[in-house]
């Protein structure tokens, strides 16, 4: 049976907000949900399978509450993400062992950040910035509760802007002196030739992606001001190594693409009062062919050390437009087909 709602008392501008231009909104809230969505002035007719109607209608009801002003796409996708995030468990994708960042006597007053009901809230130049699903929020406990800790999954997940986000909620509370930012130089599939300019200007576009989160965290101005001042520090990953890293936030992104030798001079680095976050995507490797990935290898290596937490992200996490979950879904699925086909392909035969 289709679910019905009406919205009383009807008000035609909640109403046109809660749809978007041209019906975008609920057309976004079909595909995620897989359900049907009619609307005959504040009524509307949900078809699907129940759980998935009911959250859809959950979902409305939401924004609906939400449209005394213009909704943007980008404010739906994110409410589904939290919808969809909230079929898992906190727990599900955080490795054994990893438990809730608490506070303790030893532990002094500021070194972590204020938590709610919601999980750990950052303050950076988005007001209040919390964990959307419950991977993330797990992840922030674990980057809060240990000391070296890895978010591993697809692209969408937030595993470089949470990290970067915890960095700056570090660096404003003094927790820490410096943000240490770090990536291997690895092209995806393309070889750009050597790159003009002095060394900034070409590990520039390695590293855009963290100069992009840390101006949207911090704004322009005060990140320049902070770079004047050595207070970040964007590196190649190569010009890691000999050094001791105190006092510091470091983050290795794109760690699916280092090698295990590069991996560990890196995780060897780690001083006195530094926080380390390694974040990678083992579906994306860019090495050349042949070539072990040293995240894969750390994974292994590491699962059972005290003091390093894993988070495992999946296609639910992902924050990105809905369509981008369900690239990632339709390729692990290939990808399983596929070594499954090839499983069965080298499986001896029986005489």
């Amino acid at each position: 049976m289709p679910l019905r709602h009406s919205f009383t008392p009807p008000d035609n501008t909640r109403l046109a907000h809660l749809c978007g231009p041209m019906d975008e909104h609920l057309r976004t809230i079909e595909a995620a949900f897989n359900v049907t969505l009619a609307r005959r002035g504040e009524s509307f007719r949900i078809d699907g399978a129940k759980a998935a109607s009911q959250q859809a209608l959950g979902l409305l009801e939401a924004l609906y509450a939400k449209a005394g002003r213009s909704i943007s796409p980008e404010t739906v996708q994110l409410m589904v993400a939290q919808a969809l995030g909230g079929q898992g468990s906190a727990s599900g994708g955080a490795g054994r062992g990893t438990g809730t960042a608490r506070r303790t006597a030893a532990a002094p007053k500021d070194s972590l950040p204020d938590e709610g009901a919601d999980g750990p809230t950052l303050h950076t130049r988005r007001s209040d910035l919390q964990g959307r699903t419950p991977n993330q929020v797990q992840y922030l406990r674990n980057i809060m509760g240990h000391d070296m800790s890895f978010g591993i999954g697809p692209a969408g997940t937030g595993k470089t802007f949470l990290a970067v986000a915890c960095a700056v909620d570090a660096l404003e509370r003094s927790a820490v002196q410096r943000i240490i930012l770090t990536r291997p130089a690895v092209e995806a599939g393309e070889r750009l030739g050597f790159l003009p300019g002095d060394l900034s200007q070409k590990v520039d576009p390695y590293l855009r992606p963290l100069y992009d989160a840390l101006y949207d965290l911090m704004g322009f101005d005060r990140v320049t001001k902070a770079f004047e001042k050595g207070l970040i520090e964007v590196a190649p990953l190569a010009f890691m190594r000999g050094r001791t890293l105190n006092h510091a936030f470091v983050i290795l992104d794109e760690a699916q693409n280092t090698t295990p030798e590069q991996m560990k001079m890196f995780l060897t680095r780690i001083g006195f009062g530094t926080k380390a976050v390694i974040t990678g995507d083992v579906s994306q490797i860019d090495l050349p062919k042949g070539s072990k990935s040293g995240l894969i290898e750390a994974r292994q290596v590491l699962k059972r050390v005290k003091g390093v937490a894993f988070t495992q992200f999946g296609a639910s996490d992902v924050v990105r437009h809905p369509l981008v979950a369900r690239i990632v879904e339709a390729y692990d699925r290939f990808q399983n087909t596929a070594e499954a086909d090839a499983a069965a392909g080298s499986a001896p035969t029986q005489a």
